[in-house]
């Protein structure tokens, strides 16, 4: 794997650089083959806590995970753990669709006896639908909309594009915009 380690708010020391290599690169081992895209890696520091983001893009999907935690090596460990978990189960979520209809095979390595638990395997269960009125505004009174709602995202009609946009609300308190590619 290549591996594209940037640091915001933090120097990216070359001991954590080498304990952030050595630990993304057991993912390896889920892969027939290792992937050819590049992991980007972001550290960073903020109100007390050490995050890191890790984003594996993938033929056909993307592995992406956040840690944050007060010891940056923890952060690792927890984001590793967190990664393997999100690849058992698209292996899981391959294989059948491998024995349903024939699909990507070459992307996970199969083991011999190694078999997956049902449990790790999510059925999402849609328990409500919801259906509104788009009103047309910009991207600041979407922001008061939501504030005032309570909800950590909103989604309107974007009064400048004229295309739905979602605004959220992101973990460092500040705001994101979703909006579809041209």
């Amino acid at each position: 794997m290549k591996f594209n380690i940037r640091g915001e708010n933090i120097e990216v020391t070359e001991a954590l650089r080498e304990h952030v290599e050595k630990k993304l690169s057991k993912l390896e081992r889920y892969f027939e083959a290792p992937p050819l895209s590049e992991v980007n890696v972001t550290l960073s520091v903020a109100k007390g806590f050490q995050t890191i983001e890790v984003t594996i893009p993938l033929p056909g999907f993307m592995l992406r995970a956040e840690e944050r935690h007060t010891d940056m090596y923890a952060s690792v460990d927890l984001v590793v753990d967190k990664l393997e978990r999100q690849i058992r189960k698209a292996k899981t979520k391959a294989n059948r669709k491998i024995r349903q209809e024939g699909g990507i095979k070459d992307l996970f390595r199969v083991e011999s006896g190694m078999s997956y638990i049902q449990d790790e395997e999510e059925d999402y269960e849609l328990v409500r639908t919801k259906q509104f009125t788009l009103k047309p505004m910009d991207v600041d009174e979407a922001i008061l909309q939501m504030n005032m709602v309570g909800h950590n995202f909103f989604v309107f009609a974007n009064s400048d594009t004229s295309q739905v946009n979602v605004v959220y609300k992101r973990n460092d308190g500040k705001y994101g915009l979703i909006e579809p590619a041209r």
